[in-house]
């Protein structure tokens, strides 16, 4: 009853009407956007150092084990600070599933966040990696941004870990009230092209969605919808990857008109994920963070500067904050910005992933590959394993540092 009062009172929203209308022209002209802030910034100091988190679907049965098992007096007193936090036992379900329940994303996302936290004080406790020292920047991959807030010293892990669930929470009920009202399949598809495609790929889905094609084509994916209905561009990972979400049905027609009318022919694949994340159907998620934030204790300034996933940059004040983490429910995920601001305007060489999974680390390095010719890299810490070539490497290229 209150999830559906508050649909309806969203529906005339700023997030939807944001998310729909602002955002996607911010997302189109992300280049422009960036050097136009960049130009203007009085804080021109090189940014050398970036940690970034992973977001939803990176998830696995057991991905804290090898953590707990070679490290327990960081990780059991952790663990159990965690299930204390939430007040269920997260961590049971973390390490032995089963994936039916570590799947539900009131659990995957804390217990991958959760993750990520906890990889990162192993690596302070027992390597003596100085957070605050040794990186300039953090920033993560929806989800992750949490992490990334938590890594920086804005949030602290408990409030973190509390808003993550509670979200979670709400956006599963989103997913739900959106299934039962339309009856349709609801989730999430990346689709890939060539770099030289994407930026005429994300303008025509902008004018197939936008009204002016609606009012031609009577079979517009958003045609005559509720914004609730309506197919958005959650995500924007990469030179050639972006990712559609809401009715999967209507982004399958989407693809046809695509297809049919532009000449465009994407690769499309579906991913794992039964929910339609960083689209109006989330509304109830973006209204409760607003109002939590507002009891939650954020330091500002803090650590280091945390890049923003609505608006690419870093964050500018608190309240700035607040509002930015509220709207990243409803809004397109602008990560490729993130990558580039961070590569080309602020010359950050190292990437230091933290968390479970390769994927972050894969779509980092796709955009700053050439880093590596001298003095960096890109490097993802999901195993003890890699620990040792992550901090030799960072060792090895302190000296390039210095140089530059």
């Amino acid at each position: 009853m209150i999830l559906t009062a508050m649909f309806s009172h969203l529906g005339r929203g700023r997030f939807i009407k944001e998310a729909i209308y602002r955002g996607y022209r911010i997302a189109h002209s992300s280049g422009r956007t960036h050097r136009r802030c960049a130009a203007n910034s009085t804080n021109s100091k090189p940014l050398r150092t970036a940690l970034f988190f992973p977001g939803h679907g990176v998830q696995r049965v057991g991905m804290a084990r090898p953590w707990i098992d070679k490290f327990p007096g960081v990780a059991d007193p952790f663990l159990e600070e965690m299930d204390s936090i939430l007040g269920l036992k997260l961590s049971r379900i973390i390490a032995g599933g089963p994936n039916s329940e570590l799947n539900k994303t009131e659990n995957s996302q804390p217990a991958i966040m959760a993750t990520s936290i906890l990889i990162l004080r192993i690596l302070e406790s027992e390597f003596g990696f100085n957070t605050k020292t040794r990186v300039d920047v953090t920033l993560g991959h929806s989800l992750g941004e949490f992490s990334a807030l938590v890594a920086g010293g804005y949030i602290c892990f408990g409030d973190a870990l509390k808003l993550v669930r509670r979200r979670a929470e709400i956006m599963s009920q989103c997913t739900q009230h959106a299934v039962s009202k339309t009856g349709e399949d609801y989730g999430m598809i990346a689709l890939v092209c060539e770099p030289e495609h994407m930026d005429g790929l994300i303008t025509t889905i902008h004018e197939f969605l936008g009204p002016s094609f609606s009012d031609l084509h009577d079979e517009s994916p958003n045609s005559g919808k509720p914004l609730i209905e309506q197919v958005v561009i959650a995500n924007i990972n990469s030179k050639n990857q972006i990712v559609l979400s809401g009715s999967i049905e209507r982004i399958r027609t989407l693809l046809v008109q695509l297809r049919q009318f532009s000449g465009h022919d994407p690769r499309a694949v579906r991913l794992k994920s039964e929910s339609p994340f960083h689209s109006p159907i989330m509304a109830p998620a973006a209204e409760y963070m607003r109002n939590a934030l507002e009891n939650i204790t954020v330091n500002f300034p803090a650590d280091m500067p945390c890049v923003s996933n609505v608006s690419g940059l870093p964050f500018t004040s608190g309240p700035a904050l607040k509002d930015l983490l509220s709207q990243q429910c409803v809004d397109t995920v602008r990560w490729w910005d993130s990558i580039r601001y961070l590569d080309q305007e602020r010359g950050v060489k190292r990437w230091i992933g933290i968390g479970p999974g390769k994927v972050g680390r894969n779509l980092v390095g796709k955009e700053v590959g050439r880093v590596m010719a001298r003095g960096g890299g890109v490097w993802a810490v999901c195993d003890f394993r890699d620990v040792e070539e992550t901090l030799i490497a960072l060792e090895d290229t302190d000296n390039d540092m210095l140089q530059d």
